[in-house]
């Protein structure tokens, strides 16, 4: 079937708009980031964390439900200034999200297929999933604290897409052609958005979680001190990561055993040890030594946020290093 031109001119003209409404957003959640302060000093959360681990060696259990971050309240002091700036963020996000889903769209109705058959689609879809896990995330609470450290790779992201990975809208090669490709490649494009969130708010955790120890031995809170005066405190970024990663990793666990499925059918067996594949599993892995270190008293907090960073880099190795660089069954990148 021929490639229809005008709807792959469209959905490239769609990502240039995605990157420029993020590039707005990148400015206006610097400004709300700037204006931001915690609604309890470090001193506070350093204070209250002492508590709570006193009362969770009693037997009591705590909560951390508490809104973590204001970007203004009021109008006092130019906090107005900041609500204002984060919610023209989160609205610039909201449209970036559209125009990537666009883009989509209209890649898919140019070659009459999924959008999703080479590392350039992937790209996409991918900053795709990045927006929408955080803006249906801030549905429930306010992460306009947290826009800056999302928006910033996924413009990255499509940069790199639109640059250096891009690839004319084309047919499937016979191996992707398969009902497996909308479910596979789905779950882990879902899954690689959520645990982009959940790979930053760890890494946001161990700044928090510097500068509290920090203050709490009595010492200067150090360079990053104005950061982390910024963000929730580092318990509840703590909690917030785990639980996105909780729950992403069943998914996980079906786009791995999809994928196995997948490669019987095109390939005759279930798992060949493809480069792709070994890191696909190395990565499910790491993500269950996470889970398990997490639930494990001693591995609470850095040692668990360092594991779930590691994950995520796992997941960026196969994508860009296993696809650009190393042959196998799944070279479909698009580049060579």
């Amino acid at each position: 079937m021929a490639i229809n031109e005008t709807f792959a001119h469209a959905s490239n003209i769609m990502v240039y708009g995605a990157m420029t409404t993020l590039t707005g957003a990148m400015g206006a959640f610097a400004i709300a980031l700037a204006k931001g302060r915690r609604l309890e000093s470090i001193e506070e959360t350093v204070a209250r964390t002492s508590s709570s681990s006193h009362q969770t060696r009693m037997g009591a259990t705590t909560t951390l439900e508490r809104p973590a971050v204001s970007t203004a309240v009021t109008t006092e002091d130019g906090l107005g200034e900041g609500r204002r700036a984060g919610n023209i963020g989160m609205s610039l996000t909201w449209l970036s999200a559209i125009f990537t889903g666009m883009s989509m769209l209209f890649r898919g109705l140019s070659a009459h297929r999924l959008p999703w058959g080479n590392m350039y689609e992937f790209s996409i879809a991918a900053g795709f999933g990045v927006l929408m896990a955080y803006c249906v995330m801030s549905l429930k609470r306010d992460l306009r604290w947290l826009g800056l450290f999302i928006v910033i790779p996924v413009l990255l992201d499509l940069g790199l897409a639109i640059t250096v990975l891009y690839t004319e809208s084309a047919q499937l090669v016979p191996a992707l052609n398969s009902y497996w490709l909308a479910i596979h490649v789905t779950a882990a494009i879902v899954c690689m958005g959520s645990f982009a969130v959940g790979a930053a708010l760890s890494a946001l955790y161990l700044v928090a979680e510097r500068v509290e120890l920090k203050v709490a031995d009595g010492q200067e809170p150090g360079r990053f001190a104005a950061l982390a005066e910024r963000l929730p405190a580092a318990d509840r970024l703590d909690l917030m990561a785990y639980r996105i990663h909780a729950f992403m990793f069943p998914l996980w666990t079906f786009a791995v055993i999809a994928g196995s499925i997948w490669a019987e059918a095109a390939w005759g067996r279930y798992w060949g040890w493809d480069p792709k594949e070994t890191w696909a599993f190395i990565t499910w892995v790491i993500y269950a030594a996470y889970l398990h270190a997490r639930a494990t008293a001693g591995w609470r907090g850095r040692k668990a946020a360092i594991v779930a960073i590691a994950g995520f880099a796992a997941i960026m190795f196969n994508y860009f290093i296993v696809n650009m660089y190393v042959s196998g069954l799944h070279s479909y990148s698009g580049l060579n």
